[in-house]
């Protein structure tokens, strides 16, 4: 095995940020406090240690290994950009990401991940998002943030258990919200899906309806449910039906959790600008608040063409945007109850092509993991000098799943009755975890 560790940060105990006290306060009564409530911060604080988060920043279109976590520099697959010393010792970087590498004592890298999914069509990004399972029959295994966000949701909790940012603009679905399916776990578990903004559609009220009118039109539904559900056995589907309605009201009574303006300036300014940093900073608000699971999409990294150009203008802000929530959310008190992911579709090829760039690449590229459950400071497994195979410790799509599952306190062999009665494991039969990043 070849990793390197450093030593780990010391104590787990944070200083609270008086916001982290409702880390899991609104899961635990519903939401309907709003994030400037404070509750008892004992209350919050115990409520906070128990529930764990996850977020996943997603590369759409596939970010290149070589101009991030596995330079190869002065080989003929490694393009321009040197390798600077990183908080590791022996572990280097691509110079373009200079606030990570100061950090990276805190993060674990993975740089012998493999996949033989390497399109951006649906059907590819949905296998890798399900494990690299092979479907059985007609079942087919939800995706990773569904299975996420419904094993770390609160049974009673009106904040969404599942929430995707995106870009509209980005034509595949790398990019788009046909990424994640909750299929047979149910609506509830599905995304809600903002594209190119920091906050979804409908949390408010319009102008011409008071919060007492629609408090008052919501008694009646309630009213008209019960008496419709009341010669129907307790009909799954109407009592979905009818959480859907009081998780709409949840959502609109917590719709200042994407209101970054309630921020100060000065964290606003740490996450940037970018609509990526923006919705980063949404990001730490929601699992504040409880959120089991974000997406955090940015792209687009399908460098097929000036690769070099197009990872020297993104890697920076990826750099500043992940450094800064890390650091966020260390200082908040969160970071050991959320697991941070870096994942995407497919690497980039050791290859450069005719057009300065690389293409879809799958045989060996990098995946990082950050907080929750993880050991700090390893570099496990590598590449060959010119990152065209895995030299040593190949970590597939299901040890990867099985890893972020044990990370976060699931077991990654637990089952699921699928409608034909099936039983769907959460990864294949004989998964193991990466045992060298876990804590």
């Amino acid at each position: 095995m070849n990793k390197q560790q450093a030593p780990t940060c010391g104590s787990s105990e944070h200083d609270l940020h008086r916001r982290a006290f409702l880390g899991g306060t609104l899961g635990l009564v519903g939401g309907l406090a709003g994030l400037d409530a404070l509750g008892s911060p004992l209350l919050a604080g115990e409520v906070q240690r128990r529930h764990k988060r996850v977020i996943l920043l997603w590369m759409a279109g596939g970010l290149s290994q070589f101009e991030s976590w596995d330079p190869k520099p002065g080989r003929r697959t490694g393009g321009p950009f040197q390798a600077i010393q990183t908080s590791v010792p022996g572990y280097r970087m691509s110079e373009l990401m200079p606030r990570m590498a100061a950090r990276i004592h805190k993060t674990a890298v993975i740089r012998s991940f493999t996949s033989p999914n390497t399109g951006h069509t649906g059907a590819s990004v949905f296998a890798l998002m399900s494990g690299d399972r092979r479907d059985t029959g007609n079942v087919r295994t939800p995706s990773l943030g569904c299975l996420l966000g419904r094993e770390l949701s609160q049974p009673n909790s009106l904040v969404p258990d599942h929430v995707s940012f995106w870009n509209a603009t980005w034509p595949y679905s790398g990019g788009d919200k046909q990424l994640d399916f909750a299929l047979f776990l149910g609506s509830r578990y599905e995304p809600i899906n903002i594209a190119s903004r920091l906050a979804p559609d409908g949390i408010r009220l319009p102008g011409s309806l008071t919060d007492a009118d629609h408090r008052a039109r919501e008694a009646l539904r309630q009213q008209l449910a019960a008496r419709f559900q009341a010669n129907r056995n307790s009909d799954a589907t109407v009592a979905s039906h009818g959480g859907s309605y009081q998780r709409v009201r949840g959502m609109m009574d917590n719709a200042g959790l994407f209101d970054i303006s309630r921020e100060p300036q000065q964290v606003r300014d740490r996450y940037g600008h970018s609509l990526f940093g923006q919705q980063a900073l949404v990001a730490r608000r929601l699992v504040e608040a409880g959120v089991p699971f974000v997406r955090l999409t940015d792209g687009w990294w399908d460098s097929h063409g000036e690769n070099f150009e197009i990872h020297a203008s993104k890697v920076p802000t990826l750099d500043q945007v992940m450094s800064a929530l890390l650091e966020d959310l260390e200082q908040r008190g969160l970071i050991d109850d959320t697991l941070v992911i870096t994942f995407a579709e497919m690497g980039r090829t050791p290859q450069i092509n005719a057009q300065r760039g690389r293409d879809h690449w799958g045989a060996c590229w990098s995946v990082t993991l950050t907080g929750c459950g993880i050991r700090p400071g390893v570099i496990h497994g590598s590449t060959n000098a010119d990152g065209t195979g895995v030299a040593t410790d190949r970590v597939t799509a299901a040890g990867f799943f099985a890893t972020i599952f044990r990370a976060v306190g699931i077991d990654h062999q637990k089952e699921y009755a699928a409608p034909d009665g099936r039983p769907i494991r959460l990864t294949p039969y004989n998964t193991e975890p990466v045992s060298a990043v876990l804590a």
